[in-house]
């Protein structure tokens, strides 16, 4: 008897495994990234949403400098490391995939990539921790458009940020050649 073609298919596919629970992507992310999800209040004139409340006890360290950023379609902005703060991120418009590596020794995610989509359609606060590398990736067709609510004012004559080139052998991320710094 010989294979149907739904057959022959089928033993050659493999079955997509869980990746979200109740909504709620069920992967890990790097110790001590956290997230708040904020709600678009809509009527028939637009909408609101809240981007930062300190009243959420949502991260312990103040709002002390704000600033936005955008990222072309098919761009990267990274690698990036900041030593003395955080980043806290916002996609205004657009959709972002944050890639980020782990190199902390005492971290239990330490040597592992984490691809994080941040989107317009989803509105909601990421941090960064420290000594996490992290690059910023446009996976949309327009520009994004994103607020940044550093754990720290930016220093200006010495700021706390270290680079890593795109195609760097030192972190195990491959972005296909596409263009950024």
């Amino acid at each position: 008897m010989t294979q149907s073609i739904l057959d022959k298919t089928l033993a050659g596919a493999q079955k997509d495994q869980e990746t979200v629970r109740s909504g709620e992507p069920i992967g890990k992310v790097p110790d001590g990234v956290t997230f708040h999800d904020m709600t678009a209040h809509l009527d028939d004139r637009g909408s609101v949403t809240e981007v930062y409340d300190p009243r959420w006890n949502w991260h312990p360290d103040p709002l002390v400098f704000c600033y936005m950023f955008t990222i072309r379609p098919r761009t990267v902005k990274g690698w990036a490391l900041h030593k003395l703060h955080e980043d806290r991120y916002f996609v205004v418009d657009g959709e972002m995939e944050v890639v980020l590596y782990d190199p902390r020794p005492e971290s239990s995610t330490c040597g592992q990539v984490f691809r994080i989509v941040l989107s317009s359609a989803r509105p909601r606060l990421m941090n960064i921790p420290r000594f996490v590398w992290h690059a910023d990736h446009n996976i949309g067709a327009r520009d994004v458009k994103a607020i940044n609510f550093p754990t720290m004012q930016y220093d200006h004559a010495n700021p706390d940020k270290y680079r890593l080139p795109l195609d760097t052998d030192l972190i195990p991320v491959d972005f296909g050649g596409l263009k950024g710094w």
